[in-house]
């Protein structure tokens, strides 16, 4: 049996691993992408604040992963830890090699077009503008749809909804293809307090109604990640026809995105990385309207999805990690930025009983081995 030794027990005897088909045909109901995190080479010197050091070959094959089951990937977000240790050369350099690899396994791709090119600190608007420029560049000439991220920058230089506006506009106009706008709360990034020029959500909203109102063609859609089901329904009923709503929700995603008779949200999610292979299952499940068998499979991954994160929401990219070496997609549990450290050893152990009531441990003797490797030395259970 495979069985981890908990720090402080009970020990947890892991269950038979579930056996996901991955899709034999392409998912027709929703449009989901994975956001996918980064592998950091354990050799290399990815303490805080050092630049990134990638293992590319496992990076890409992870991205190959999300493909095979059917999703898209969605590049250089905040799951890639942008912000949070990987600095731009390397953010540059993994949307073109993940762009290129899309291409060669024919999965849709889009990717993340901020302005961590510029230093931390105050800018100028202009200076926020050029930054968004370049970034909208390197995306289009790697041939990925670009989301236009939200930005620390713009939210600290920006003193109103017009400048919002401005700077949103300036970057549609110039874009060759529609793009994905991006709306991330402050639980994922607290510096973003008072985006699209307020605090106050409702103002904020129709601020972004009026973006894309006067642009319906250029925005392909919008991903909200605010944790607010309500608010996200309200929105996605108010876009304009072939205007998307993609929920970045962790929370609440399978009646989001089951929707009702108004419409639904697609996907552009976090937690779908983790969990592609149930993703994909449910997905399947839902074209051929078996929307039982769709909420039998979503129901065990909200807990894990809620757990992953918890507050401060802005580290369940190390719960994701943690997850893809348990689960066998990597070698080592080592972060860019040695984010390995933003959790705590009960929340792993959680985490680990978590992902094992979701059928999402495929080899539980490989993950036992880990976890108990991993116990051993930080959870005093040797």
């Amino acid at each position: 049996m495979a069985t981890v030794n908990l720090p402080g027990g009970p020990d947890l005897t892991l269950s038979t691993t579930t056996t996901w088909e991955k899709p034999t045909t392409p998912i027709k109901s929703r449009i989901a992408y994975g956001a996918a995190h980064v592998v950091a080479d354990p050799r290399g010197e990815n303490a805080p604040g050092a630049p990134a050091v990638v293992d590319w070959d496992t990076t890409l094959r992870f991205r190959h992963h999300l493909w095979s089951h059917g999703l898209g990937v969605a590049e250089a977000m905040d799951t890639a830890q942008r912000g949070m240790g990987l600095d731009y050369a390397a953010t540059r350099e993994l949307i073109r090699r993940s762009a290129a690899e899309a291409r060669s396994a024919g999965g849709r791709i889009v990717a993340g077009v901020a302005t961590d090119n510029l230093q931390p600190g105050p800018v100028s608007l202009s200076q926020a503008l050029s930054a968004y420029r370049q970034q909208l560049a390197d995306v289009a000439d790697a041939g990925a749809v670009p989301v236009l991220m939200c930005s620390r920058h713009l939210a600290a230089a920006a003193t109103s909804a017009d400048d919002y506006l401005r700077i949103y506009q300036h970057l549609l106009d110039e874009s060759d293809k529609p793009v994905v706008l991006h709306w991330l709360g402050t639980a994922f990034d607290p510096a973003l307090e008072g985006y699209w020029g307020s605090s106050d959500v409702d103002k904020a909203t129709e601020t972004v109604l009026e973006l894309i109102a006067g642009n319906a063609g250029k925005v392909d859609g919008i991903k909200v990640s605010l944790l607010d089901e309500d608010h996200e329904v309200r929105l996605r009923r108010r876009l304009p026809a072939g205007v998307r709503l993609y929920t970045g929700d962790d929370f609440n995603y399978p009646s989001l995105i089951r929707g009702d008779d108004q419409g639904y949200s697609d996907a552009l999610l976090g937690i779908f990385a983790a969990i592609a292979p149930a993703a994909a299952a449910a997905l399947a499940a839902l074209d051929r309207n078996d929307v039982d068998e769709y909420e039998r499979i979503f129901a065990p991954t909200v807990p894990l999805s809620r757990h992953i994160f918890t507050k401060p929401t802005f580290y369940y990219k190390t719960g994701i990690v943690f997850l893809a070496w348990l689960a066998g997609h990597q070698d080592h549990f080592t972060m860019v930025g040695g984010l390995q450290s933003g959790r705590s050893v009960p929340h792993f152990a959680k985490l680990i009983e978590l992902a094992d009531a979701a059928g999402l441990l495929p080899d539980p003797d490989l993950a036992a081995h880990r976890a108990n490797r991993f116990f051993s030395v930080f959870g005093g259970t040797a």
